[in-house]
C-alpha cells in the first residue's frame, strides 16, 4: 500500500531544496486546490504553547458543508491556540486536486477521505500515518466504533480518525403503510425479516395503496441497487470481490447471482419499482412510495419536507445476516514537506474534536464513528438517528484496495445495469465482472 510513500517523500525533499536555493521567497501562489501553498497559510511557530494555524480541505457541500463549517468555527472558539481554515472544494474534484496539491507540496495539513478511497491515498503516499501524533495528541482509539475504525488499519497502523459511517438504510412513508395495513402501534413496518417476508410486505403494499402510489422507490441504475445487491450479497456471508491479496477476482458467484436475481425480481417479476423512474428521490419525497432504500445523508432532506411523515430503519435482513452497504468520511494527514509534529498534533487534537462532537455532525444524518455520542442529550433529540445507529456495526466495508472505484464503476454498475434492465442473466453478467475486475486488477 505504501510502496510509492517513500519516493513522494524524497521528491518533496528534493522540491524544497530546488525553491531554497532559486532564493524564492514569494509565498502567494495558489495551488491547484485554488488555496494559498502550505507556506502562506501556516504562519504559526511550532513551539509548545503557541499559536498553530492549520489548513483543512474539505469536500462538503450544501447541508454537510453548513455542519462541518460550524464545527471548525465552535472548535476554534474554543481553541485559541489552534486555528483551522476550512477550504471548501467540488466533490467532484476533491480528490484529484488534493493528490496533484500533495505532489506538488502544496497540501493542506488536513484532509478528508472516504474510507473506500483510502488504499489509493495510502498507496500514493498522500495520506500519512497517525499513531505517534495520535498519542501525542491523546486519541484514545478504543472510543471509536470497531467495525468503522478497522476500515482505516492498514498493517495495524492508523491512518485515518473516522468522523462517521454513512450506510444504506430503508425509509418508509408511515401514511401509506398505515392505509396498507402495515404500520404497526410502535409506528414502525410490521414486516416479517426474511426474503419472503419482505416479498409478502411489498405484495400487500402493491394490493392496497391507492392508484398512483408505488411499494418500493429505487433507482434502475447504478449506485444505490448496486448498494442494494452489496447488502443482499454480504447478508449471505459473500465474500469481498476481490482476494485477501487484492491480486484477483474471488467473488462468490452463486451468492452473487441469487441476490441480483432477487432484486431484478423487484423489477420485473413483481413490478414493485417504477421503472425508468426520473428521480426516485422525488417520487418518495412527494408521497407516491411507501418505501425507499438509499444513504442515511437523505434523513436531513426528508426532515425539511413539509408533509412528509416517514420513518428510518436499517435495511430488512433478507438472508442470513444483518449487513449492508456502507462508506465513512474519515480526516487524515497529508504528506507535507515540513512534518512538523506540533502540527500534526494540533491537527490531531482538531479531528479527534471533531469526533467527539458528532452530535452537530449527525444533523445530516450521518451514524457518528464514537458510539459515545449516542448518550449525548443534543443526538437523542434529533428524531430517526438513533432508529438506525446500529447499522454502524453491520456495514460491510470493501477490501483494502486501491481499485474498489474503479471496479465499482468499470465492472460491477456496467454489468449489474445489465440485469437491472432486464437484458442480460445475472449468471453471464458476474461472468462478465469477474473479466473485467481481472483486468483492472492487473492494469
Amino acid at each position: 500500500m505504501r510502496r510509492k510513500f517513500s519516493t513522494l517523500i524524497g521528491a518533496l525533499f528534493l522540491l524544497s531544496l530546488i525553491l531554497s536555493a532559486c532564493g524564492s521567497s514569494d509565498n502567494s501562489s495558489k495551488d491547484s486546490g485554488g488555496t494559498s501553498s502550505n507556506k502562506t497559510n501556516e504562519t504559526a511557530s511550532t513551539g509548545s504553547g503557541e499559536k498553530v494555524n492549520l489548513s483543512f480541505w474539505t469536500l462538503f457541500d450544501g447541508g454537510d458543508g453548513d455542519n462541518m463549517q460550524a464545527l471548525v468555527d465552535k472548535f476554534n472558539q474554543e481553541h485559541p491556540n489552534i486555528q483551522v481554515k476550512n477550504t471548501k472544494l467540488v466533490w467532484a474534484e476533491y480528490y484529484t486536486k488534493l493528490i496533484t496539491a500533495v505532489g506538488a507540496g502544496n497540501g493542506p495539513d488536513i484532509g478528508i477521505s472516504h474510507i473506500s478511497r483510502l488504499p489509493d491515498l495510502i498507496n500514493q503516499g498522500v495520506a500519512t500515518e497517525l499513531d505517534e501524533a495520535a498519542k501525542e495528541a491523546g486519541v484514545d482509539w478504543s472510543t471509536f466504533n470497531q467495525n468503522i475504525l478497522d476500515a482505516s488499519v492498514y498493517d495495524t497502523k492508523h491512518y485515518a480518525i473516522p468522523i462517521d459511517t454513512h450506510p444504506f438504510i430503508m425509509y418508509y412513508n408511515k401514511a401509506l403503510l398505515k392505509t396498507a395495513g402495515l404500520l404497526g402501534e410502535d409506528g414502525k413496518p410490521i414486516i416479517e425479516q426474511s426474503a419472503d417476508g419482505f416479498i409478502k410486505f411489498l405484495t400487500t403494499l402493491k394490493e392496497k395503496l391507492p392508484k398512483g402510489k408505488y411499494p418500493f422507490a429505487l433507482s434502475n441504475t447504478n449506485d444505490d441497487p448496486f448498494r442494494l445487491w452489496w447488502a443482499l450479497y454480504s447478508q449471505q456471508g459473500g465474500n469481498d470481490v476481490v482476494s485477501d491479496d487484492l491480486k484477483s477476482p474471488e467473488i462468490d458467484t452463486a451468492k452473487a447471482v441469487k441476490a441480483a436475481d432477487y432484486i431484478k425480481d423487484l423489477y420485473h417479476k413483481y413490478n414493485f419499482i417504477k421503472l425508468n423512474d426520473p428521480d426516485f428521490y422525488k417520487t418518495f419525497q412527494s408521497g407516491n412510495a411507501a418505501i425507499m432504500m438509499t444513504g442515511v445523508w437523505a434523513t436531513g432532506t426528508w426532515e425539511k419536507t413539509k408533509g412528509l411523515e416517514f420513518g428510518a430503519m436499517p435495511i430488512p435482513k433478507i438472508y442470513d445476516q444483518q449487513a449492508t452497504w456502507g462508506d465513512a468520511h474519515t480526516i487524515i494527514l497529508p504528506t507535507t514537506t515540513n512534518e512538523d509534529p506540533e502540527k500534526r498534533k494540533a491537527a490531531l487534537i482538531f479531528a479527534n474534536w471533531i469526533a467527539d462532537n458528532g452530535q452537530i455532525w449527525a444533523k445530516a444524518g450521518h451514524i457518528p464513528a464514537k458510539p459515545a455520542v449516542f448518550d449525548k442529550p443534543e443526538f437523542k433529540e434529533m428524531p430517526y438517528r438513533s432508529d438506525y445507529v446500529s447499522v454502524a456495526s453491520t456495514v460491510k466495508f470493501p477490501k483494502h484496495s486501491d481499485k474498489n472505484w474503479q471496479i465499482r464503476d468499470n465492472a460491477m454498475f456496467k454489468y449489474l445495469n445489465e440485469i437491472w434492465s432486464n437484458k442480460m442473466s445475472s449468471t453471464d453478467a458476474f461472468g462478465k465482472i469477474q473479466t473485467e475486475i481481472t483486468k483492472i486488477l492487473s492494469e
